[in-house]
This record gives structure tokens, C-alpha cells and sequence, in this order.
């Protein structure tokens, strides 16, 4: 249940602050003063979509928040430690609304996403705003109605799997079949470019070894030449280096028999002349190996030429070479091998189509089963609304397919969609002797009201929610039925806490707490107020529902027969 409600700068409420208690609590107050945009406002910390329009003018930003008793939710506690939030005995949910367009939400002052605290809040609360009923008239609507009430989700949740897949397999299959049109008219294209690059292979990195090689090919002579006159200089020349550096060495040893000192010199002399006989023979074993062969020039030029033939045609690497020529590579074995893949396919999407047709058909018989208890709960609760005999049916049909978009049931086609095979209307007859007709058909409010208060009862004990909100759930209803309605309210707070915005004093007098929104005027403003009533408050509020402004003695007695107040 919601303990406590606050709201600040939203819409023509500067800040209010209510508390609401277990029961039924009524809320009040004359056209415009704000009573829906109350409802509204609990909306958005239930995960309801906002525009930065609902900021009241010179605020910067909204903020409503409230309290949930959830001590013993056990859903709500599983999806808090889902998503790692600390659970309270009471649930702090807040949102705030920036003019800058951020919209930060909160679970017990952890921030979270919009989708979270919608989904609490659809543990929690169900809102019935005031056009929802008309969401009855929309034929479409109806299965949501009656999955509502099921126990199935975890097996609507499984077909909805099995749904998408199946779409996934059609859209794939498809695909491939116009790409096989399309491919068979490149295959000769694909057919000429694998051959051209295979007959070259070029290897990664290969244009760059070939230059390399290339280099040194053309360039023989020269290296050569030098080779020879550096080994000349440094080994085979008449004063060469290395017969200089001997010298040397001599003459250094006969010092360092004079003088010591010369003995790290001496040493460094052996290095230089250890080094002139590494490079001596690094240049002499490099000579050796150069071979000065135009064949293999122009080899080398031929290849160079042929990959960066293939480089100019397909994406100026051999990278890119290489890649291209694997994704033709597979679009080619793709065409040579459709027929295999497009029969693969179709025996995958056979399976799909039965698979779904299985859990439509579980579904459906689900379906059925139900609207048998949605037929008992809804009519017993229309016979306390005023309609005697009704007859309340819901039609469930199914409709062979020749198209090839299918579901398989029990071996024939059916059309099919993202919630099963069942097209789902509920039809009804208020007088007796007529034939049900579609529900969409029935033209009275007040039926329509009543009709949607017994459905969202039906529902409601079913589902055990904690909270109801009815935001003028009595459109249309006055008199007699109105105290009904009220009744109907009343015996929900067995299972829930209840909120309704009415206009009906038959309906408000029998509240537990009772609440009265007004206007009133702070500075150059209009803003929007709520207080709790006392007895003798509710007592006068109930008289001015039924006689006006002006209090009368027989309407305020009449307010405390409604309470169960008279003597």
C-alpha cells in the first residue's frame, strides 16, 4: 500500500503532502481543482512516460515521491536484490523532472532506470484513469484483458519467444532467396575474380618483401662494387686497414713493456682490430652471396606487377586483396550450396511454425479455461451493479491461413500473432431474451462503467495487487447503482488498499479516510491544495455532493446516513 504522497511544482500543485490509509480512500473536490492530476502525478512514480511541460511555471523542476508499505512484497523484495538496491520494510520511490529535459529516478535513494520503477509500480499499483474504460470499446484490447487475469505469463512470455524467432527464421529465409537471385547474376563476376586472385595468391606483407628484394636485385653491381672496395680497405689493399692496426698493436705492446700505463690502450687496440675482422668478414661473406641475375630481376618485377595489378582493382592492399577475395570466396560457395541452405532453412522454420503452434494452442486452451472465471466473477459483480441477468460470453476464435506466414496446429495452418493464434471479443446481453452482442456495440456509459469496475474487481482478485486507483471509475452512474458501485469499492478493500476520485456522495460515504482537493489563491497564483477530512468535514462534503453549496438540514442528515453516522 502508498503511505505517503508528495508532489512539488507539478502542474497547479506548488507542494502537497498526503497521507492515505488501509481501506477505501475517497477523494473529492470540484471540477478543475486538480483532483486527476493527483492521479496523474502517482502515475510518474510508476514509470507513466512525462514531457518537461508538466513543471509548474518558475519552477526548474519537479519531484514526487512516495512511500510504499512492501513488507512483506515478496516480489518487490526479489527485484530489488536483482538489481542490487537495499530492501526496506517501506519502498522510497522518487522521480524528478528537469526543465533541461533529465529525468532522474530513484528506489530508496539509489538512482535507477525508468523501466525499473515501472516495473515495481506494475507489482504495485493499477491505475484506472478516467477514459480507461473506453479502452472496453476497442476490440483489440480484449486479450490483454484476459491474459491479465491468467496465470500464464511465464507461458506467454515462452510463445512470445518462440514468435520472434519464427520471424527471425521467415525474414532470413527470405532474404537469402532474394540474395540468391541477386548472387547467381554475379556468380560468372565472382567465378572470374577468384580465379585472377588465386592464380596470383599474394601472400600478407608479400609487396613489401618484393620491393625490398627488388632493391637489392637492381642495385647487384653496385653492392658489388662497394663490397669489394670496402674488403679492399679494410683487408686486401697494400696499406689496409687491418695491416695499419697491426702495426699499431706491435707498437703499442713494446710501449706497454716500458710503460704500463699503455695497457688499457693496448686492449682497446686488440677490440678495433677485432672489429675491422668482423666487418672484413661480414663484407666478404655479403659479396659472396650476390649473385647478378636479370632473370630473377625481372621476375621479381613481374610479380610486383601483377599484385599491385590486383591492389588497383580490389582496395589498394593486399589486405584488402585478401579480404575480398574471402568474402566472394563465401558469397560463391553461398551460391553454389543455396539450395542445401535454403532447405536447412525451411526445415528450421517448420520446426518454429510448430513450436509456436504447440504453445498458441496451450495458450488458447488457457484462454478458455479462464473466461469461464472471468464469466462467474464478472456477472456476480454486475447482478450487485443494478444488471440482474446479465450474460457476459468471451468469444475466442481462430482462422485457417493459406498465406505462407504460419503457424502449425495439430498439422493445419493458422494465422497467427505476437500474443498467439486467438482472436479474443468479449460480448455481453444486460436484458434478458437478447442475444450477446460485442461489447464494443454498447452505447450507455453507465453500462460501460459498471461493466469495467466488475472486470477490474474480477481482475483484482485475482492478481491481489496491494494498490487500486479508479479516477472516476462512476462516469455515467447515479442513484441507486452509485451506492452499489460504492459497495463493490468497499468489498475490494479486502484484498487492497483502495484510492477513487468520485463526484458521488453515495460512493464517498462510505470511505475510511477521506480527502478533499481544492484551489485556493497564494499571492497572484492559483494553486491546488489537499487535506484529510474530519468527521464533521466529511459529513458537510457529502451534503454539498448531494444539494450544493448550500447545506440543508435534511442533506446533511442525508450525508450521515450515507456514513452509517444516523441514529
Amino acid at each position: 500500500m502508498i503511505k505517503t504522497l508528495e508532489i512539488k511544482d507539478y502542474a497547479v500543485i506548488e507542494q502537497i503532502n498526503v497521507e492515505f490509509g488501509k481501506g477505501l480512500n475517497i477523494i473529492t473536490g470540484e471540477t478543475g481543482t486538480g483532483k486527476s492530476i493527483l492521479i496523474d502525478a502517482m502515475g510518474l512514480i510508476l514509470g507513466e512516460r512525462v514531457s518537461a511541460d508538466v513543471i509548474r511555471k518558475g519552477a526548474n523542476k519537479s519531484v514526487i515521491e512516495g512511500i510504499f508499505e512492501v513488507e512483506r512484497n515478496n516480489k518487490v523484495e526479489l527485484l530489488l536484490k536483482e538489481n542490487d538496491i537495499e530492501f526496506y520494510s517501506d519502498m522510497i520511490v522518487r522521480r524528478e523532472i528537469s526543465l533541461k529535459g533529465s529525468n532522474r529516478c530513484f528506489i530508496n535513494d539509489t538512482p535507477v532506470s525508468l523501466s525499473l520503477i515501472k516495473e515495481a509500480g506494475d507489482i504495485l499499483v493499477d491505475i484506472h484513469g478516467q477514459h480507461e474504460h473506453q479502452s472496453l470499446l476497442r476490440t483489440e484490447t480484449h486479450i490483454d484483458f484476459l491474459d491479465e487475469f491468467g496465470n500464464y505469463k511465464k507461458l506467454l512470455e515462452e510463445y512470445r519467444n518462440s514468435y520472434e524467432e519464427l520471424s527471425v527464421v521467415e525474414k532470413e529465409l527470405e532474404s537469402l532467396k532474394e540474395r540468391e537471385a541477386l548472387l547467381k547474376e554475379k556468380k560468372e563476376i565472382y567465378s572470374f575474380q577468384i580465379k585472377e586472385i588465386d592464380n596470383i595468391s599474394p601472400e600478407p606483407g608479400e609487396d613489401e618483401k618484393l620491393n625490398d628484394e627488388l632493391k637489392i636485385l637492381e642495385n647487384s653491381e653496385k653492392l658489388v662494387e662497394l663490397t669489394s672496395r670496402v674488403y679492399e680497405v679494410l683487408y686486401d689493399s697494400e696499406n689496409s686497414v687491418h695491416d695499419s692496426v697491426v702495426k699499431m698493436q706491435t707498437d703499442l705492446n713494446k710501449l706497454k713493456g716500458i710503460d704500463n700505463s699503455f695497457s688499457e690502450t693496448t686492449g682497446e687496440a686488440e677490440s678495433i682490430l677485432a672489429l675491422i675482422n668482423d666487418i672484413a668478414s661480414f663484407v666478404q661473406s655479403y659479396k659472396e652471396k650476390l649473385d647478378v641475375n636479370p632473370e630473377q630481376v625481372e621476375e621479381v618485377r613481374e610479380r610486383l606487377g601483377a599484385i599491385s595489378m590486383l591492389k588497383k582493382k580490389y582496395g589498394g592492399s593486399v589486405e584488402n586483396i585478401l579480404e575480398h577475395r574471402h568474402k566472394i570466396g563465401e558469397e560463391y560457395d553461398m551460391v553454389e550450396n543455396f539450395t542445401n541452405n535454403i532447405d536447412q532453412l525451411n526445415k528450421r522454420l517448420n520446426e518454429c511454425r510448430i513450436n509456436a503452434g504447440k504453445l498458441a494452442k496451450e495458450i488458447s486452451a488457457r484462454r478458455k479455461e479462464e473466461s469461464k472465471k472471468i464469466k462467474k466473477g464478472i456477472e456476480t459483480s454486475l447482478k450487485q451493479l443494478g444488471i440482474p441477468n446479465p450474460d457476459f460470453q468471451t468469444r475466442i476464435t481462430n482462422a485457417s491461413s493459406e498465406n505462407k506466414k504460419h503457424i502449425i496446429v495439430d498439422g493445419k495452418p493458422y494465422k497467427f500473432f505476437s500474443k498467439g493464434f486467438d482472436t479474443v471479443e468479449f460480448f455481453i446481453s444486460t436484458n434478458p431474451g437478447e442475444d450477446p452482442k460485442p461489447l464494443s456495440k454498447i452505447a450507455s456509459g453507465g453500462e460501460i462503467s459498471r461493466i469495467m469496475l466488475s472486470l477490474k474487481s474480477t481482475l483484482a482478485k485475482s492478481d491481489r495487487l496491494p494498490l487500486l486507483i479508479f479516477d472516476e471509475i462512476d462516469v455515467g452512474v447515479s442513484g441507486r447503482i452509485a451506492q452499489k458501485v460504492g459497495q463493490v469499492l468497499k468489498s475490494l478493500t479486502s484484498f487492497h488498499q483502495v484510492i477513487a476520485i468520485t463526484h458521488l456522495p453515495q460512493i464517498a460515504g462510505l470511505a475510511d479516510h477521506h480527502y478533499m482537493v481544492d484551489k485556493i489563491k497564494k499571492g497572484n497564483r492559483v494553486v491546488s491544495s489537499i487535506k484529510i477530512l474530519s468527521e464533521k468535514e466529511r459529513i458537510q462534503e457529502i451534503a454539498k455532493l448531494m444539494s450544493g453549496e448550500k447545506l440543508t438540514n435534511a442533506s446533511l442528515e442525508g450525508a450521515k446516513e450515507l456514513m452509517g453516522l444516523s441514529r
